[in-house]
């Protein structure tokens, strides 16, 4: 996973707590290399001190400490701010405390010696996932089933860190010869992704639209960063699919939440992909509609299976889904995203056995105010 691309780590404040003056020198030097802004406590009482006084937004703690336990500090610390993101420091043998204080709030944990690249993936995933459960909760002015998603991903998501260090563990101290334990590992891992990914899409569902986030985009450098992941997710099926792009080099830029757009797209390839598992052709076109300039078209076709007549007046339904491990989420937000959040349109014609067409439509020159419903 790509976290630079996601979110922006420059001058994130983190607490070191580590009576090892030697790994805090590392640590403190990895980090301000790396644009944190970095406060160092060499033990408990100190850590809490600086907790309070210097709002750390993650704290990189050692289980061990000289004066009271790190479990004790962890207590503490979320007592201060049920905010910050703990990542546990554990010596050898210590996984079994550690994965019990991560069932106590703790994010992730890391066992001694650690390596550089491995302690900056934890505290920017720490941090990632800090600042979602902090966006979670602006979700509780939705109302009815709405108002259910943040509840159910903190219900989830705290036991799956459990579970995603507890196999961390099994993986490091197993016998992966062994075929049967290889691949009741692996079962475990896709579940825990699955479970991940359904958490996500529910949240992005009833994300609100932000104003800060819309700017000027270019359609077609959207799409091909789109195609990008595609051919990522999809390495066996892509030598399979002919990808055919008529891209409009005239197409004007619009005014528009990137991200957003780009997960619209995604959703909509990856369906498509999904339903060519024995190959074919998908034809990308843009361009701009003739009967009104203000909109710019996009098209997904594909000559997969297509959809049964009976099911194309529920495809935008939350939850309906025709896939065995589909959440049912993935046109839902489309529609969301397009229709709701940029106020542009999204029409879907298939036909069984034939193949699917996905119409977008997006506005060009609008307000930023007038796309996102602000007055």
């Amino acid at each position: 996973m790509n976290l630079e691309g996601k979110m922006n780590f420059e001058r994130r404040k983190i607490l070191v707590v580590d009576d090892n003056t030697e790994f805090v020198d590392l640590a403190r030097k990895i980090l301000e290399s790396n644009n944190f802004q970095v406060s160092v406590a060499l033990d408990g009482k100190t850590a809490i001190e600086k907790a309070l006084l210097d709002a750390p937004e993650c704290v990189l703690l050692d289980l061990k400490l000289p004066d009271i336990s790190g479990e004790e500090v962890l207590s503490k610390v979320k007592e201060i701010d049920k905010d910050i993101a703990i990542v546990v420091i554990t010596g050898y043998g210590g996984e079994q405390v550690a994965v019990e204080m991560m069932r106590k709030g703790a994010i992730d944990f890391l066992s001694k010696p650690i390596d550089n690249e491995v302690l900056l993936s934890s505290i920017k995933n720490a941090l990632e996932i800090r600042d979602a459960q902090i966006e979670d909760r602006q979700f509780l002015r939705y109302p009815g089933l709405e108002r259910f998603f943040p509840f159910l991903a903190h219900e989830i998501r705290n036991p799956l860190h459990a579970i995603s260090g507890a196999l961390a563990i099994i993986q490091r101290r197993s016998d992966l010869k062994d075929e049967i334990l290889g691949r009741s590992i692996k079962i475990i891992y896709e579940e825990v992704k699955h479970l991940n990914g359904f958490v996500q899409e529910c949240l992005n569902f009833v994300r609100p639209p932000n104003i800060v986030r819309f700017v000027e985009v270019e359609i077609s450098e959207i799409i091909s960063v789109v195609m990008n992941i595609i051919s990522h997710m999809f390495e066996s099926e892509a030598k399979k699919i002919k990808v055919v792009t008529q891209l409009d080099p005239q197409l004007p830029k619009i005014y528009a939440n990137y991200e957003e757009i780009k997960q619209a797209f995604l959703n909509i390839v990856r369906n498509a992909f999904e339903a060519m598992p024995q190959g074919g052709q998908l034809t990308i076109q843009t361009y701009t509609r003739s009967d009104s300039p203000q909109y710019i078209c996009v098209t997904f076709t594909d000559t997969g299976m297509g959809i049964k007549k009976e099911n194309l007046g529920n495809l935008f339904n939350p939850f309906f889904t025709t896939k065995p491990r589909g959440t049912g989420l993935g046109l839902a937000l489309c529609r969301r995203i397009i229709y709701e959040r940029h106020h542009g349109k999204i029409h879907i014609e298939s036909e069984e056995d034939i193949g699917t067409t996905v119409k977008v439509e997006l506005p060009v020159g609008r307000r930023i105010a007038d796309l996102v419903g602000v007055k």
